[in-house]
């Protein structure tokens, strides 16, 4: 990590509020985009603002730090990924949300491994890991899980129902370093038929999207 990184400018530097929404996201996006390419220790306050062709007192104002800024890249990014999907059917809805994030994981998983490392070592990066990537997805998979329940769908004791954003998000983790491939849309939703279904007693043909 560079020294500039690792020194704020002044404390007492007043925060501004004079950049854009679409500014920020310009921001977010260099961020984003960087951290892929490069991971979280090589990634500079100086860097983002050659991409974004800005002043780097621009960054330091808004932000303070690289760790700050880091974490305002990562809320700007998933908050309603999953939330919209309500197909009718449990069975529907899980393998929606296969689609959707398989059809993420070229861009999501470098981000993922990126960041993994460093945020074991930064507290504050891995609470904003934890809430902007994979807390807001864990929650919306268990909302359509109690949504089958109330349906009657899969009974409220349902021994797998709790695992099942576990198995989900995790197979996405991990077959990369499994198998040195993505989880993409096709694998997942092969993943989700065979596997996450028949432990919930559901049938895939029972999506409700014929």
């Amino acid at each position: 990590m560079s020294s500039h990184d690792s020194v704020q400018e002044p404390a007492h530097t007043p925060r501004r509020s004079k950049i854009t929404p679409e500014r920020a996201q310009e921001f977010y996006t260099a961020v984003l985009e960087l951290l892929r390419e490069s991971g979280y220790e090589s990634l500079t306050m100086e860097g983002v603002a050659s991409r974004t062709r800005c002043g780097k007192s621009t960054l330091y104002r808004q932000w303070g730090s690289k760790p700050e800024l880091v974490v305002a890249a990562l809320h700007s990014t998933r908050e309603k990924l999953l939330s919209h999907i309500d197909t009718g059917t449990l069975a529907g809805d899980l393998l929606e949300t296969a689609r959707v994030i398989g059809a993420r994981s070229g861009s999501d998983t470098p981000l993922m491994h990126a960041l993994s490392h460093a945020a074991l070592q930064s507290p504050e990066l891995l609470c904003a890991l934890r809430e902007a990537l994979i807390m807001p997805e864990l929650a919306a998979i268990d909302v359509m899980v109690r949504r089958g329940m109330e349906r009657g769908e899969i009974a409220e004791d349902n021994a797998a129902a709790e695992f099942a954003a576990a198995q989900l998000l995790g197979v996405m983790r991990a077959r990369p370093l499994l198998e040195g491939k993505f989880a993409d849309e096709a694998y997942l939703t092969r993943f989700v038929e065979r596997a996450v279904l028949p432990a919930l007693g559901l049938d895939p043909a029972s999506t409700g999207s014929c």
